[in-house]
């Protein structure tokens, strides 16, 4: 019997054409133009949910035949355990190519130097664009949503980069009845956004829909954190807690995974898919503006980044 949650958009109608089946549809689309426009795609996986979302639509996109990209993750050093895990779970189940871009590498070996709040989050551009450059990648696949960030919001679904891998609004093109101009210079390179019209609640009601299997830190789960400008940060080698900043044993979950140093948990029960639908459902701050430090730098900290060559 179907329930209420794996059917969640549906009209009633047996024939009806769901707001889940359209972004699943549109989404498919685009990797599909991507194969067809494209010499070397390469998406962008960290283990987090919606990269895995991505990873689940590319399979489904060229099914029964292989995903015809290979995967980049940018490491950080200071990810969570639970994540890497399910990142080579993944790439072994479904017989991928995987490259990652260290940034610890570039620290040894003087290309970067650490911050002294020992976050690593700003840290991945450099990594993130010499791999790019080595592999010569021409469209890269990233999990950005426009609900997540202002910056982001402004971003077409085909972000066309230059041949510093920054981001230029002016240079925005228009993609009006779904056409998508990948058209780009010797050099430059395209972005390519297939969950950029999701929202959260749509990721967790496609998971909650399609089985698909995530890493338990999504999960309500007890946890050893401690407090730091209104989050709750895992403790670890990155260079929390101070001594003021005593750690506690708190029922937590994670709404968004990155950098340890700068991604917060945020308290809650919700240890199953409708639990967690409901909590989301029910929150008026973005997963990023609740979770995400490096996002509060500044009232523009995340196009600084973008023009810099961040996702």
């Amino acid at each position: 019997m179907t329930t209420a949650t794996q059917r969640a958009g549906d009209t009633g109608s047996p024939y009806a054409f769901s707001h889940l089946d359209a972004l699943e549809s549109e989404a498919v689309h685009i990797f599909r133009e991507v194969a067809g426009e494209f010499e070397r795609p390469v998406i962008l996986f960290s283990g987090g949910k919606d990269s895995i979302v991505m990873l689940h639509l590319a399979l489904k996109a060229f099914a029964p035949a292989p995903v015809p990209f290979g995967l980049l993750h940018v490491d950080t050093g200071h990810n969570f355990p639970e994540v890497i895990a399910y990142r080579d779970r993944a790439v072994e189940r479904h017989s991928l190519r995987l490259h990652v871009a260290s940034v610890q590498d570039y620290i040894d070996d003087g290309r970067l130097r650490e911050r002294p709040d020992g976050t690593r989050n700003p840290l991945q551009t450099v990594p993130l664009l010499d791999a790019i450059n080595e592999g010569r990648y021409d469209a890269v696949f990233g999990g950005g949503r426009r609900d997540e960030e202002k910056a982001r919001a402004k971003e077409r679904v085909f972000s066309l980069r230059d041949e510093f891998g920054a981001w230029d609004p002016r240079r925005q093109r228009p993609e009006l009845w779904q056409l998508y101009n990948g058209r780009h210079a010797p050099g430059e390179h395209v972005r390519v956004f297939p969950l950029s019209n999701w929202t959260e609640l749509d990721v967790w009601q496609y998971i909650a829909r399609e089985g698909v299997e995530l890493p338990e830190i999504y999960y309500a789960h007890e946890r050893d954190v401690f407090s730091r400008s209104g989050m709750w940060l895992t403790a670890g080698e990155w260079g929390g807690p101070k001594d003021d900043e005593p750690v506690q044993r708190r029922l937590i979950r994670y709404r968004t995974v990155g950098d340890m140093s700068c991604t917060g948990a945020v308290d809650s029960d919700a240890a199953t898919i409708e639990q967690v639908i409901a909590e989301i459902a029910a929150s008026r701050l973005t997963e990023r503006g609740a979770t995400r430090a490096d996002d509060k730098l500044s009232e523009a900290a995340m196009e600084d980044r973008k023009r810099e060559g961040y996702f």
